[in-house]
């Protein structure tokens, strides 16, 4: 839980217990971290492009009209693709009041049970973000603006980083299924 400012860097992504979940994890945190690099040179690229829009139109009297749908698709990119590895940090904004209330086992269960709606949201977004996709691909869509971007290009990074963002729940899920099976085996219930 964060309380504003922390002092130490965040410890990581938990590493699962079950080998084969684990290994899909490591996979996954390549990915994610490979993705918010390249997200945060977007984001710098993004802020360059707006700050190169105002300048020329501000000194030179030259507009521009492609600068603000190059900088919404690279948000819509950042944004997206950059979820899975918050959600690989649980950094997404969660209400702990529960936590403390709650006998660990139905905390357990509770954590489980919010991960597989989660991910039941995500991937239906995701499935319909494939859609767009789709619809946008094989109808030629483009946006309604004299530079006219094809759609297509915000549609696909929605659709990916929803993908990224459901297997990386999917894999949570499946840790904390593992670990609770592992942890009964443990105790002799199982």
């Amino acid at each position: 839980m964060s309380h504003g400012f922390e002092l130490e860097p965040a410890k990581g992504p938990a590493r699962p217990d079950n080998p084969a979940v684990a290994g899909i994890q490591t996979v996954l945190n390549w990915i994610n971290l490979t993705i918010v690099r390249v997200s945060m040179a977007a984001m710098l690229f993004t802020a360059l492009i707006l700050t190169y829009s105002v300048v020329v139109r501000y000194f030179f009297k030259v507009p521009t009209d492609w600068q603000d749908e190059a900088s919404v698709f690279m948000l819509i990119g950042v944004t997206f693709f950059s979820a899975a590895y918050v959600q690989s940090y649980r950094g997404h904004i969660g209400i702990e009041v529960l936590s403390s209330l709650l006998p660990a086992f139905i905390n357990r269960l509770r954590l489980i049970l919010v991960d597989v709606l989660s991910f039941a949201f995500c991937a239906f977004f995701c499935w319909k973000s494939w859609t767009l996709f789709h619809e946008a691909w094989v109808d030629g869509q483009t946006t309604s603006s004299t530079f006219a971007p094809p759609l297509w290009i915000p549609y696909a990074m929605m659709a990916l980083g929803m993908t990224l963002l459901s297997v990386q729940i999917l894999v949570q899920v499946a840790a904390a299924i593992t670990a609770s099976s592992a942890a009964s085996k443990a105790r002799g219930h199982a």
